[in-house]
C-alpha cells in the first residue's frame, strides 16, 4: 500500500498529466484540424455531406485524387489505424501496410507539425461520426500510378522532420511560419512546381498555375505590400477586398473554413511572417 501524503498525491498528479498528454487534447484537435483545412479535402461539395467522410476531387496533372475518409469507422475510415500509423502517415508519407502516400496527400508540409499537436489532431479525428463512405479510388494517368515509385520523389523532394523555430526570428514570425508552412500547408497550392511535381523552393509563395487554368496567388511582400495589415486581416477572414472585389471560389472555402476560424493572435502571426518573406515576382503566365 502507498503511504499517503504531498509526494504521493504529487505522483499520481504527474501521472496522470502523463496519461493525459499522451492521450491528446481533442479540443485542441479540433482548433487544429481548421488550422490544416482537413475539412476542404476530406469532404464532398454535395449538399448533405457528411464532413471528413472523404469523396472530395483534387484535379492536377497527373490526375484526380479523391480525399479518403478520415472518420474513425473500422472498415471504410480510420478506425484500424492506430496512433502511431497516423503519425507515420503525417511523418514520413507512409501507410499502415508501409507503402507510400501519394504527395497530393500534403505531407511534406505536415511532416513539420510538432509531434504534440500530431497527437491533439488525431484525438480529434476519434471524436468525429464514424461513416461507412468507401474512399473513391485516384484518376491517374497511367505513369503516376505506381506508389513504389513516389519513394524515388520523396528521395528528391521529402524531408521528413517536425519544424524548428528560427532564432534570428520573432516569436510570431515563427508562430506564423509554423501556421503557414506546417499546419496550413500554403506551400502546397501557392508555390510553382516542376515536371515532376517537385515544389520550386526558390520560388516559395510566389504564386502557381493549378488545374483547369486556375491561379494561385503570390504571396510574398511583392503583392502583400499595397495591403496594410488591418486590410489583410479583413481579407483572411471576411474573403472581401477593400475595394469590394471578392477571393475567387477555392480561397473562399480556404477563409471560411481555415483563416477565418483562426485567432485573431495565429491571423496576426501569419501576416508577421508573410512579410518576413523575400519579395519575389510573380509566376510567369
Amino acid at each position: 500500500m502507498f503511504a499517503r501524503g504531498p509526494a504521493t498525491a504529487g505522483f499520481f498528479f504527474l501521472l496522470w498529466a502523463a496519461l493525459a498528454a499522451a492521450q491528446g487534447d481533442a479540443k485542441h484537435g479540433e482548433y487544429l484540424s481548421k488550422a490544416a483545412g482537413c475539412i476542404g479535402c476530406h469532404t464532398e461539395t454535395r449538399e448533405g455531406a457528411q464532413p471528413y467522410a472523404g469523396g472530395r476531387a483534387l484535379k492536377t496533372p497527373f490526375g484526380t485524387f479523391y480525399g479518403p475518409n478520415i472518420t474513425p469507422d473500422a472498415s471504410a475510415g480510420l478506425g484500424r489505424w492506430s496512433e502511431a500509423d497516423f503519425m507515420r502517415a503525417m511523418r514520413e508519407g507512409e501507410r499502415p501496410d508501409g507503402s507510400n502516400d501519394f504527395p497530393a496527400f500534403p505531407y511534406p508540409s505536415f511532416t513539420k507539425i510538432s509531434d504534440d499537436d500530431l497527437r491533439d489532431l488525431w484525438a480529434y479525428l476519434r471524436t468525429l461520426k464514424p461513416s461507412a463512405q468507401a474512399s473513391r479510388p485516384h484518376e491517374l494517368g497511367l505513369l503516376y500510378r505506381s506508389r513504389a515509385a513516389v519513394g524515388a520523389w520523396k528521395k528528391l523532394f521529402f524531408t521528413p522532420g517536425p519544424m524548428k523555430p528560427d532564432p534570428a526570428h520573432s516569436a510570431p514570425v515563427n508562430r506564423g511560419a509554423y501556421l503557414v508552412q506546417a499546419l496550413g500547408h500554403c506551400g502546397e497550392c501557392h508555390t510553382p512546381r516542376n515536371a515532376l511535381g517537385g515544389p520550386k523552393s526558390d520560388r516559395f509563395l510566389a504564386g502557381a498555375k493549378l488545374a483547369d487554368d486556375a491561379t494561385a496567388s503570390n504571396l510574398t511582400p511583392t503583392r502583400l505590400k499595397k495591403y496594410s495589415d488591418a486590410e489583410l486581416k479583413d481579407i483572411l477572414t471576411s474573403g472581401l477586398f477593400p475595394d469590394g472585389d471578392v477571393l475567387g471560389d477555392t480561397m473562399s472555402e480556404v477563409v471560411k473554413n481555415t483563416t477565418g476560424q483562426l485567432t485573431p493572435q495565429d491571423l496576426d502571426a501569419v501576416i508577421a511572417y508573410l512579410r518576413s518573406l523575400p519579395a519575389l515576382p510573380d509566376e510567369p503566365k
